[in-house]
């Protein structure tokens, strides 16, 4: 029996760990073929031989999400070959240092306004033309609850997700009379590697693990899907 979504090329960031590394396993399982970007390429081949063993294929992208003119460069190679792209999960992110904001080094908060904003506006602006002209394209972007709380020492990831929030639904308004779905999800706690710098002293086993979330990544996916201009927030079953 096809996947939900066989046939289907969806691109994923961050790939090689974590929710993305998930996800990607999870819409390779329902058919799709997966452009991989991470920045490890033994993570990514890794990933790679796990979908292949299950029957699934795979396309790996080594690239920095700070290298903008290569992520132009993405978008121009996926034409070539595809024509369109049908499904993007932006879920590539950075935490930045927890610390008072007059103490925030400007490398640091310069890499995560890299990252967690500008590199989104950057696949924005490349991927757009090949979501619009996909028969059910889907933009997938992964927030926090950061973005909505104010918490000391969170500035650098708080104040970037809170842009990406107010960026992403923004795109949502000016696509709404295409077939283009976009929305926001807020994963919630999830025993990822981000998760650990930021409590160390956590119980790992204490949090869901990202495969926990691959079924709300999947509904926003798929053709079928409805929801538009929407933050999404995991909440379990």
């Amino acid at each position: 029996m096809a996947g939900r979504l066989e046939g289907r090329i969806a691109l994923v960031t961050g790939a090689s760990r974590g929710i993305g590394r998930a996800v990607a396993l999870a819409m390779a399982a329902e058919g799709a073929h997966i452009i991989a970007l991470a920045r490890t390429t033994g993570a990514l081949e890794e990933l790679d031989d796990e979908i292949d063993s299950k029957g699934g294929a795979a396309t790996l992208v080594p690239l920095d999400l700070k290298d903008f003119d290569a992520i132009d460069r993405l978008g121009g190679a996926i034409m070539e070959r595809w024509k369109h792209l049908d499904i993007l999960v932006s879920n590539a992110g950075v935490l930045g240092t927890l610390t008072p904001i007059a103490h925030l080094m400007p490398k640091t908060w310069q890499s995560a306004v890299d990252i967690n904003v500008t590199a989104n506006y950057r696949l924005i602006r490349s991927l757009d033309p090949l979501l619009r002209v996909a028969p059910a394209g889907r933009a997938i972007f992964v927030t926090s609850h950061a973005a909505s709380v104010v918490r000391p020492y969170w500035g650098s990831y708080a104040i970037t997700k809170a842009a990406l929030e107010k960026m992403v639904l923004i795109y949502a308004e000016e696509v709404k009379s295409s077939a283009l779905k976009v929305n926001l999800i807020d994963p919630g706690p999830t025993r990822t590697a981000m998760r650990h710098q930021a409590m160390p002293g956590e119980d790992p086993e204490t949090v869901k693990p990202p495969e926990a979330l691959t079924s709300l990544f999947l509904d926003l996916a798929s053709p079928e899907c409805t929801k538009h201009g929407e933050l999404v927030v995991y909440k379990a079953e």
